[in-house]
């Protein structure tokens, strides 16, 4: 849609005027997203204003303690003689009967209305835009995040209102926590029988960072009051290397970047820089070189297939996936990357620590053995593949993983001296092994791209597959190594690109290989 495609939200409602009615809220929060402090916001917020409150909650056991539920049911005072007695309230949210609901988080909103909770005719829906990537979508080996759109648009036709903004950050825009945020959005809303002044009073009384909550209280509530821009979330998937710029930073890069323009098709520039970039940051300078070496020789070949008539996409695809596989995870990069200065700044930002306080990081560090002596020079990694028992000694040792504390002075300098192992990495064993593993998959495209331009296209992205390191990569790899079997297998048929690229998305689809094997069967593939 377009951003003219704006839509005000109906009117709010009168909510707490039948005396026979409680008004009923449901909150859903995942773990550590402030969901209690918004339910004790309410809560005194209804009592120091005439109403009766009761509030519940059924906590999640999954990552961070899980999506919590929390149910809040309001009835004013007044309204007590109206009930014959002492009122009964609820202690669960039933479907059909939840006048609100919070959502912390996109996905929460939808499990709101998986579970009925939302209403056409009832509910006010007000979540949080963000996203907190569940388990189950990170582990995927392709993309395995739910669609966003969709839950936006499931909003729009299931509550009565549905206001949504990036409330999270917002928060930490003004310092804040998300709840604060949500509670702004709450009285934003105007579906609580209390005016500004009493929601404000609330987080007064609450008495801890009373000042960043109020900005982020404000912000909450502004957003949820502007017309929604009903627009689909920008795919969190999607890369767009910038253009190559006119000159490089540092001036020893600089006879690469001009290399780029001078001997590659334009359309490849952007990709290329890119690239680049990744593999210098990786290693070296000489590395950067022997990366654009890789694909001048590609893309000299390409131009020979009738690449420019495909507007240089093979040329495009390896820019990008040549880089992933040069810039391969091993030991020395995962401890580089726990050692980096902005990593523990950004922790630190995270978990809110101040300039004078400690905070400290526990890694679960469990390279297998391969990646152990794959650091080590090839003969002696051989020696030891050939010595059972040092072998066995070393899966002992180091074989059920490590948990380094980099706070410490011990395991801080034990990760400084694997990540300064560096500027030996190209005389190890590993590298040999992932520079031989490169040039068979690129001299596999290259062969095909002779006959069949779209085949050799497909086998190139293939390359996602690998990522990761110890094993994680080791499936990843297994996966890649019996799609290039299968390219060379379906060499000739009409529809072989077509059939790699089901074979790849089969391949994405599950950690085990299930749907790969049942697409390889019904391709009457050999067995591979």
């Amino acid at each position: 849609m377009t951003a003219d495609s704006r839509a005000h939200s109906p009117a709010p409602r009168v909510l707490g005027a039948d005396p026979k009615r409680p008004i009923t809220i449901a909150i859903l929060a995942l773990g550590g997203q402030g969901g209690g402090v918004l339910v004790d916001w309410i809560v005194d917020l209804a009592q120091s204003n005439g109403y009766l409150a009761q509030a519940t909650s059924v906590a999640g056991v999954a990552q961070r303690t899980g999506a919590t539920i929390y149910y809040i049911e309001l009835l004013a005072k007044r309204h007590v003689p109206a009930q014959g007695g002492a009122p009964v309230l609820a202690q669960m949210a039933v479907p059909g009967e939840v006048d609100i609901v919070i959502a912390s988080e996109l996905m929460e909103a939808g499990r709101a209305m998986q579970r009925g909770l939302v209403t056409p005719g009832r509910t006010t829906l007000i979540a949080s835009s963000h996203r907190d990537y569940a388990t189950l979508e990170k582990v995927a080996p392709g993309n395995g995040l739910a669609d966003a759109a969709a839950v936006l648009e499931a909003g729009y036709k299931h509550a009565q209102r549905f206001l949504h903004d990036d409330l999270q950050a917002l928060a930490r825009q003004h310092g804040s926590a998300l709840s604060a945020t949500l509670f702004g959005a709450l009285a934003g809303s105007g579906e609580l029988p209390f005016d500004e002044a009493a929601f404000e009073a609330t987080v007064v009384r609450a008495g801890v960072g009373v000042a960043a909550s109020l900005r982020a209280w404000r912000a909450g509530l502004e957003a949820v009051r502007r017309p929604v821009l009903r627009e689909a979330p920008a795919d969190p998937m999607a890369t767009a290397p910038r253009p190559l710029p006119a000159k490089a930073a540092a001036p020893q890069v600089e006879p690469l970047r001009a290399r780029i323009e001078r001997e590659f098709a334009a359309e490849a520039h952007a990709m290329l820089g890119a690239g680049l970039q990744r593999v210098l940051e990786y290693q070296d300078l000489a590395y950067g070189s022997e990366y654009l070496d890789r694909l001048a020789d590609l893309h000299a070949h390409a131009l020979r297939c009738g690449g420019a008539a495909h507007g240089h996409a093979a040329t495009v695809e390896a820019a990008r996936w040549v880089a992933v596989a040069m810039a391969y995870d091993d030991v020395i990069r995962v401890a580089e990357l726990k050692t980096r200065t902005e990593r523990a700044r950004r922790v630190r930002k995270e978990v809110g620590a101040g300039a004078d306080d400690v905070v400290g990081t526990v890694e679960f560090f469990h390279p297998r053995i391969e990646e152990i002596y794959g650091l080590m020079p090839k003969g002696l990694a051989d020696w030891i593949e050939a010595t059972p028992l040092l072998r066995a000694f070393l899966v002992k040792r180091i074989g059920n993983g490590q948990r380094l504390r980099p706070h410490t002075v011990r395991d801080q300098l034990m990760l400084q001296g694997l990540a300064a192992l560096r500027r030996w990495r190209r005389r190890s064993q590993r590298h040999g092994v992932e520079m031989a593993h490169i040039a068979q998959w690129l001299n596999a495209v290259k062969d095909l791209m002779v006959n069949d331009y779209a085949l050799a296209l497909e086998l190139i992205r293939c390359r996602r597959l690998v990522k990761g390191y110890s094993d994680t990569h080791a499936r990843g790899q297994s996966k890649f190594d019996k799609l290039l079997r299968a390219a060379v297998l379906l060499k000739g048929r009409p529809s072989a690109a077509a059939d790699l690229a089901a074979l790849r998305t089969a391949a994405l689809a599950d950690p085990q290989g299930t749907q790969l094997t049942q697409r390889w069967g019904l391709l009457g593939l050999a067995a591979p």
